[in-house]
């Protein structure tokens, strides 16, 4: 990592280091609750809607008390339009909603309520990971590559995790944009954060900018 490199990281890190879990009010741990909230984030976050609009509907559903698989599935479908539309997701709650109860099911029927099966059941292997993440409803490609990214924060056998959003970003940052390369500019541990980062970079020139000023 030449000197340019790591203050264009510092830089990035220090203004937008933060997970999406954690912008959502998700405490993230190898835990059923929170993994299941990191799923329901990965399905808002797949729509083509504001990752701010996403995030807030996140932390209107878990206010709402739906925040693990048996709360989503009895809750009625309208409240689940209803935490969507307190959360201002109102162009895709009506097809969302639906899509959360019947996640909610499939995660319960399958694996128990706990995604850990899930991650068990794939035996290591990040594509048959990806293709049961795929089987949710509402997550696709972009879904599952959400959820793995930040999953990463606890699950460190998938690190490096950096999809083709992250590498979009790190190569608008002058970074590289091989995911070996890359992952090695950050501690492991810092991953998810790094990642998170580049994905916002990718999304909005403006960090970008705003962080190569700084570097």
């Amino acid at each position: 990592m030449n000197r340019e490199e790591r203050e264009t990281v510092r830089a990035l890190l220090r203004a937008h280091g933060r997970t999406y879990a954690e912008e959502a009010g998700i405490r993230l741990r190898d835990t059923p609750q929170p993994l299941y909230q990191l799923l329901v984030l990965a399905t808002l976050l797949s729509a083509r809607i504001r990752a701010s609009v996403a995030v807030a509907a996140a932390r209107a559903l878990f206010a709402a008390g739906l925040r693990d698989p048996r709360r989503m599935a009895e809750a009625t479908w309208q409240q689940r339009v209803d935490a969507l539309g307190e959360g201002g997701y109102r162009r895709y709650d009506e097809r969302t909603a639906t899509q959360l109860g019947d996640g909610a099911e499939l995660v319960r029927e399958r694996y128990g309520g706990d995604l850990r099966r899930m991650r068990g059941a794939a035996d290591g292997d990040r594509d048959r990971l990806r293709e049961e993440l795929r089987q949710v409803p509402g997550i696709g490609p972009a879904g599952a590559d959400i959820f793995l990214r930040e999953a990463q924060g606890v699950w460190p056998d998938l690190r490096p995790c950096l999809d083709a959003k992250a590498l979009q970003g790190a190569g608008r940052l002058g970074l590289p944009t091989e995911p070996g390369a890359l992952a090695r500019l950050v501690k492991g541990e810092e991953t998810a954060a790094f990642a998170a980062a580049l994905v916002r970079a990718a999304l909005d020139k403006s960090v970008a900018e705003e962080v190569r000023g700084q570097g």
